[in-house]
């Protein structure tokens, strides 16, 4: 059975206790010379929306991404030991990323909205990226739009793992943007209920398998077996 499984980061496999919109803030200050006036809006949008929005909505020009990613970088690295300190890794994540580490035929990797250099930052932090295909992976510098992730991991996958074009995909994710993304691209989705929003709100988007978290191995194996299947 092949399969190719991606899995969001933040409050799917990890709790950042909000060390990812101090490195927002971090890049943001760097490069304007100033705080931002809020918060970053996540809640699972790509590090390029993330960003821009930060600066239009504080009315200031938008620098070019390759300046952006470069400093975002650099702040993700600096906070390094303050997720360490202050993060974790979720509830049965060690286990279950190493079982569909395992599965032959499998392939796990990541669709995050994290440039690459800061999921790298934030699952070395707890040992979850020795678990996972990071390189097969689509990251937030990859597109602007989530759904557009699914075709650059497929391609990634194909390309370096020699995977065939009509292998199923299942995207394992919190938010309701995980949801869209998947059904946008005839994509299977497992939701969990682990982030800030209910199980509720995943179901109004359009989730049917729908977890607390991924503490229970044996049932999220057996969801994701029930998809390579399908």
């Amino acid at each position: 059975m092949e399969l190719i499984v991606l899995w969001d980061i933040d409050h799917t496999l990890i709790e950042n206790a909000g060390v990812s919109k101090e490195i927002y803030a971090a890049a943001f200050s760097s490069l304007a010379g100033r705080e931002p006036s809020e918060p970053a809006r996540t809640e699972g949008r790509t590090d390029r929306l993330i960003m821009r929005d930060m600066f239009l909505r504080d009315g200031l020009p938008v620098p070019e991404w390759s300046v952006i990613e470069a400093t975002l970088a650099q702040a993700g690295h600096d906070r390094l030991d303050d997720l360490r300190l202050r993060g974790t890794a979720l509830p049965g994540v060690h286990e279950v990323l190493k079982a569909a580490a395992a599965r032959s035929g499998w392939v796990s990797s990541v669709l995050t909205g994290n440039i690459a250099a800061n999921a790298q930052v934030k699952l070395s932090a707890f040992g979850l990226d020795s678990l996972l295909d990071l390189p097969a992976g689509a990251y937030g510098a990859d597109a602007e739009l989530r759904p557009q992730l699914v075709a650059v991991a497929r391609e990634r996958i194909q390309q370096l793992r020699g995977v065939a074009a009509d292998v199923p995909v299942v995207l394992v994710g919190d938010t309701p943007r995980d949801v869209e993304a998947a059904l946008a691209t005839g994509s299977a989705i497992l939701a969990v209920a682990s982030g800030v929003h209910s199980a509720e709100e995943l179901a109004a988007a359009g989730a049917y398998d729908i977890l607390p978290d991924l503490s229970d191995t044996r049932r999220v194996l057996g969801i994701l077996e029930s998809f390579a299947d399908a």
